[in-house]
């Protein structure tokens, strides 16, 4: 079976091409076009759909931020009517926040922040749903790109 994999907000910020956050769009893209070849299951979780919003919002001059803006409209919203490589996964729940906020005072004494553990909630839950499969973040952040697991037997 196929892998499942979670877009962090760097990985996404790449593929939009977001002016002044994308360092590696062509690498990145390829590495996209092969997880679409292989017949990855690629997941767009909400914190990267929000995060990467934030980025294009305040990044570059008003010309800028209207293309970016467009594309970043355009994939979310493809992802939303199911016509994308991506799904989007964990439109939250008042019983989702509060179990990621019981997590976050210590997930955020270690340097990182809500959006980033709630993708890792995203993980252990596609990681219990699909034990014969691998799962993992795809991030240019060492710290989320570490969460990879192997299928079971």
């Amino acid at each position: 079976m196929t892998a499942i994999c979670l877009l962090d907000t760097s990985i996404f910020l790449e593929i939009l091409n977001v002016p002044a956050k994308a360092q590696h769009h062509p690498l990145i893209f390829q590495q996209l076009k092969d997880r679409v070849r292989l017949k990855e299951t690629l997941f767009l979780p909400m914190a990267t759909i929000l995060e990467t919003g934030n980025h294009i919002g305040q990044n570059g001059n008003g010309q800028q931020r209207r293309a970016c803006a467009a594309r970043f409209v355009e994939q979310v919203g493809r992802a939303l009517a199911g016509g994308s490589p991506f799904k989007p996964v964990s439109f939250l729940t008042a019983e989702e926040m509060a179990v990621w906020l019981s997590d976050f005072t210590e997930h955020a004494t270690n340097g990182s922040g809500l959006g980033d553990l709630s993708i890792i909630h995203d993980w252990n839950r596609l990681c219990s749903l699909n034990r014969g499969r691998r799962v993992y973040i795809w991030s240019l952040d060492a710290h989320l790109s570490a969460y990879d697991r192997a299928p079971e037997l």
